[in-house]
């Protein structure tokens, strides 16, 4: 990258002007020293001694507030649903900056959207995430079940990558020579969660409700909305806090996170869209052409959960349904896809169970990710049953479920609306649909459960729109702008 270009695309992005749609500009300067720059001011900072150390602040330090209790409970976001920086948090801020610029495909500026920008030119709603404010990076995190520690709703924070290690901890699977669970991993285990004093499971049970805000998924459990979910939360351990995604706090880069426990710039799926600096290419992971063949953009030597169980429990049968990340998986729905052996799926959400048609007739994503969940569902509780499109399956070791319902609605009406409530109550009852299937095979009482998403949603103000590639190009900066908000500057790279 030209230094020039750099110095003059940081220029236009904080320029005041932008400051309603810009919430900072990340980049390194340095192998290990990186920068966070705002209108307000800016900071430098570097790696040093396991962890992270200032050099310079310059105005107001955008990494001021790490708190990961700021807006916490669905009163507080009701209140300032879309905060100013000075109102907002970014927790592990040094940390996701760090891990993001540590692939060689990773951008020249990482450009942060405020929380309140709705991305209108971009195609937005009124839900959104990708930042790293801490509503659109937080996760619910809900761990029950055997071997379990039941102490509810607990005032901690966790961050995506610590779940899979804290998961293989609690199945007692083996830890590799180092210590650790899984080649490379960024997370931790949470010991709180793990009753040490209790037998390990034999099953696990993962549920991923994309997009799902905390605030409102607990509120909604609270409220006798979610009954399988409370049910849930009653058997075990709530994180208020939540789990932090990895920057860019987007759906693959996440999903992959919680099941590789590395943060997106260390497992290789950087984002939804980037370019392959490499290759001179554009690498699209998050759409229906390509969620099949999307783990091909890993790097080498990255494990799952499937993967640390497998070398734990050689002939364990695991499970992964309706999860791009498939990685060691013994059954996988996208593994139908990439055989060409794809399950038939209801042309139509008509007369599907655990659906609100007064949102499932006029939206079309809605609709698509009822039908989608529907045959999530479908599997899942086929495999519990020992038995999906003639095949016979034994208990699964761990299965993982995928739901998408929630992060189409929350994306439509932004989580604080009736659409995002209604697809909690519909996700809901096909949770509980999986949980009847575990108790029917007569292992309800051995598995242990885990519910968590791959990212928050943030309400976003719909007088608040903008686009900044736009004064990039009439400042005649050449530029390609990847997955919105991934800068590659240069002669030659613009779109």
């Amino acid at each position: 990258m030209d230094e020039q270009w750099r110095d003059e695309a940081l220029d236009v992005l904080l320029d005041p002007d932008l400051a309603p749609i810009v919430d900072m500009v990340l980049s390194r300067l340095a192998p290990d020293t990186f920068e966070a720059a705002s209108t307000d001011g800016r900071v430098v900072f570097r790696r040093a001694g396991g962890g992270f150390e200032k050099l310079a602040t310059e105005g107001d330090d955008p990494f001021a507030d790490q708190s990961p209790d700021r807006l916490a409970g669905l009163a507080a976001e009701r209140l300032d649903p879309h905060p100013h920086r000075r109102d907002n948090a970014y927790p592990f801020a040094h940390e996701q900056t760090a891990q993001l610029f540590d692939h060689p495909s990773a951008p020249d500026l990482c450009v942060v959207h405020s929380g309140a920008h709705n991305w209108q030119d971009q195609g937005g709603h009124r839900g959104e995430h990708g930042s790293l404010g801490v509503l659109q990076a937080r996760a619910p995190l809900v761990v029950a079940g055997k071997g379990v520690c039941k102490d509810g709703l607990v005032p901690r924070v966790a961050r995506l990558v610590d779940i899979t290690p804290t998961m293989a901890d609690l199945l007692g699977v083996a830890p590799r020579p180092d210590g650790t669970y899984l080649s490379g991993q960024d997370g931790r285990v949470l010991t709180d969660l793990v009753d040490t004093g209790a037998d390990r499971p034999a099953h696990l049970v993962g549920f991923l409700l994309d997009g799902a805000n905390p605030n409102v998924l607990y509120a909604r459990a609270a409220s006798g909305d979610a009954p399988n979910i409370a049910r849930l939360i009653a058997m075990g351990t709530v994180y208020e806090w939540g789990a932090i995604a990895g920057m860019p706090t987007v759906t693959l880069a996440n999903h992959t996170s919680v099941l590789t426990g590395r943060y997106p710039g260390h497992h290789g799926i950087l984002h939804n869209a980037w370019w392959d600096r490499a290759r001179g290419e554009q690498v699209i992971t998050n759409s229906q052409a390509t969620w099949p063949s999307s783990m091909q953009h890993l790097v080498d030597g990255v494990e799952s959960l499937h993967d640390a169980v497998h070398r734990t429990w050689p002939t364990a049968f695991t499970a992964s349904v309706n999860e791009p990340c498939d990685v060691g998986a013994d059954y996988s729905t996208f593994d139908f896809f990439r055989k060409g052996d794809v399950p038939p799926m209801p042309k139509s959400p008509d007369g599907l169970p655990h659906q609100t048609e007064r949102f499932v007739r006029p939206s079309k994503d809605y609709s698509w990710s009822t039908v989608v969940d529907h045959l999530a569902v479908e599997q899942a509780v086929g495999v519990w049953d020992g038995e999906y499109r003639g095949v016979t399956y034994p208990k699964p070791r761990f299965m993982w479920c995928n739901f998408t319902l929630t992060d189409a609605a929350f994306h439509e009406g932004g989580p604080l609306s009736e659409i995002a409530d209604a697809s909690v109550r519909d996700t809901d009852a096909r949770v509980g649909e999986v949980l009847a299937a575990v108790e029917r095979a007569g292992a309800f009482d051995d598995t242990a459960f885990l519910l968590v998403a791959d990212h928050g949603m943030q309400q976003t103000d719909p007088a608040c729109t903008g686009d900044w590639d736009r004064a990039l190009r009439d400042a005649g900066i050449p530029f390609r702008d990847e997955g919105y908000g991934f800068l590659y500057l240069g002669d030659g790279i613009e779109a």
